[in-house]
């Protein structure tokens, strides 16, 4: 499917999901939309038919309360029917409100305490380097959780061992839980950051999908862990919840769910 297309149907898919069941997070759902559509469309290495395949690339969504994208992700590209998104966030349900791996074919690690996505998954990356392993590893974080210790004490990590086969992907909109990124710790000069803790940078517009497949599927040029910086709006796609701090928790409803759901569908 072109990566664009499935960026819609996550978009639309993630809008049904989160009104359906009452939960959030829609405004960081659509933020990484095009990200999680090209890691998926051109990028990831994967089998659905053989999840566990050993070969394949890893991917993990440390921004665990945007699990809905993940979802519709997974249904679009084979993992499981796209008709068992209806459940979402439902009593029983497999598919809970932040991303977790019990049951779902093609999530690697439960996530939803933010810090924890990128300790993890250079640890799978620096296990797959011990091991002649050619497999990458890929940890999509959002920018408030980069407020997290634990994040850069794994940055230091995969630095010293040279994880080139590693790629932390941020998705940088600006906003975080309850204000700017920049009102509750700036993260400014946000690359300076990642190149003095010895990664390779790679800046991008988060919403464009040719510089994303680009920045996302180019083997490290310096033998350093790749970190990909994406500038993306928060709410992206529908005009009235991007850039605003309302729709991170806020749940579309009624006519608000219509007029998002009428955006979508011209896009």
């Amino acid at each position: 499917m072109d990566s664009k297309e499935l960026a819609r149907r996550i978009r639309k898919h993630a809008l049904r999901m989160t009104s359906r069941g009452g939960s959030s997070h829609i405004g960081a759902v659509f933020s990484m939309a095009d990200l999680v559509a090209v890691l998926y469309a051109d990028v990831l290495d994967f089998d659905p038919r053989e999840p566990r395949w050993a070969g394949r690339d890893r991917f993990i969504l440390s921004k665990g309360h945007a699990g809905a994208g993940i979802y519709a992700a997974l249904a679009e590209s084979g993992f499981f029917p796209p008709a068992q998104l209806d459940t979402h966030y439902q009593d029983g349900s497999l598919l809970s409100g932040h991303v977790s791996h019990k049951g779902i074919p093609g999530v690697e690690f439960s996530t939803g305490s933010l810090g924890h996505g990128l300790p993890v998954g250079t640890g799978m990356a620096y296990g797959g380097q011990l091991d002649g392993h050619g497999f990458r590893v890929f940890v999509l974080l959002s920018d408030g959780e980069c407020d997290e210790g634990s994040n850069w004490e794994a940055i230091l990590f995969a630095a010293h061992h040279k994880l080139r086969n590693l790629y932390a992907v941020v998705d940088y909109n600006k906003i975080q839980s309850l204000a700017t990124v920049a009102d509750t710790i700036a993260l400014e000069p946000f690359v300076d950051k990642w190149v003095s803790f010895g990664w390779e940078v790679r800046e991008v517009d988060g919403h464009d999908h040719a510089q994303l497949k680009q920045a996302l599927d180019a083997p490290s040029a310096s033998g350093k862990p790749v970190c990909v910086i994406a500038h993306t709006v928060k709410g992206k796609g529908v005009s009235f919840m991007e850039n605003t701090v309302l729709w991170h928790y806020r749940t579309a409803k009624g006519e608000e769910y219509a007029r998002a759901l009428e955006e979508l569908e011209r896009s």
